[in-house]
């Protein structure tokens, strides 16, 4: 691991990390011996997703990775795959660099999907799983899998060679987040991590653009319930109002798993970079220092 500057604006260090040949940057937030939390952000975002909470969460080592192919991250070699299970080796391998024999892990969207298999996979390390406004699935249909390879084919084909867009802007950039739905007033600093200028000035995205590809194969039903089973360490699921907690599938996924607490926030998806953020980490801040365990078990 190596350190970088200290961006006092952002009140987090960048760093980075070598993984199997592939560098991994990160932002971190306080020192040891705070309370070691390794944060995984969601698709086509990046470490900066944790910066607002970082910001109040005192006493926390906490450490946010660009996963590979986002941010400042290396992509995967030409054979590389971004699958859900893809970030696991990096995510042991990053842990052991920090030294950290148990930790606390949260994810966002997507990460928190990756989270949750990397506590399944290692669940001795695992001090405890937080996820952010996300929970597998119902899960597809076994029937699916011949259209999901071909659709797999036709985008690793694709995307490898694609270009990518460019933008005359930050601002221009900036804008299209705004038409997917990103409203929160942090996102500037996201975007803006997971753009570089190109030679001509233009802007383009620094995201590996296979991320966007569809994967070989999809969790089914029972693969997912196997997943939900599986979390015996303390585990919190934090939905937003205006987020995945209208699909209302998470109640069913987690019906009688004793040791997940879930609870729903005001907020859109992104509510841990919104003014919910407050209720966030104090929710976090409890979680990870045991206060809200004793209901659990």
């Amino acid at each position: 691991m190596r350190s970088g500057d200290n961006n006092p604006a952002k009140a987090m260090t960048e760093t980075s990390f070598s993984c199997h040949g592939r560098k991994l940057a990160a932002l971190v937030s306080g020192d040891p011996p705070g309370t070691p939390l390794l944060a995984l952000h969601g698709w086509l975002d990046n470490a900066e997703s944790f910066a607002p909470l970082a910001a109040q969460l005192p006493g926390f080592h906490l450490v946010a990775l660009d996963l590979a192919g986002h941010g400042r991250s290396d992509h995967r070699g030409a054979d590389g795959e971004y699958n859900i299970w893809s970030d696991l080796p990096d995510i042991a391998a990053v842990s052991a660099q920090l030294g950290w024999r148990q930790f606390h892990l949260i994810g966002h969207s997507r990460g928190a999907i990756v989270a949750a298999l990397a506590a399944c996979a290692m669940p001795q390390r695992m001090l405890s799983l937080i996820m952010l406004d996300a929970f597998p699935s119902p899960g597809a249909a076994a029937g699916d899998m011949p259209r999901q390879l071909g659709s797999y084919v036709t985008d690793k084909l694709h995307l490898f060679e694609r270009p990518g867009r460019r933008y005359q802007s930050v601002e221009e950039a900036i804008a299209l987040r705004q038409k997917e739905g990103m409203v929160s007033s942090s996102f500037r600093r996201l975007v803006e991590r997971n753009l570089r200028r190109t030679e001509s000035g233009q802007w383009k995205w620094r995201t590996d653009p296979r991320v966007k590809g569809a994967s070989a194969f999809k969790l089914t039903a029972e693969h997912n319930a196997a997943l939900a089973a599986a979390l015996k360490m303390p585990t919190l699921l934090l939905l937003a109002e205006d987020g995945i907690a209208r699909l209302g599938f998470a109640n069913s996924a987690l019906a009688g798993q004793r040791a997940v607490q879930m609870e729903v926030l005001p907020g859109s998806h992104h509510f841990h970079m919104e003014t919910t953020v407050t209720e966030v980490a104090e929710r976090v801040r409890l979680w990870c220092s045991g206060e809200q365990m004793s209901c659990v078990g």
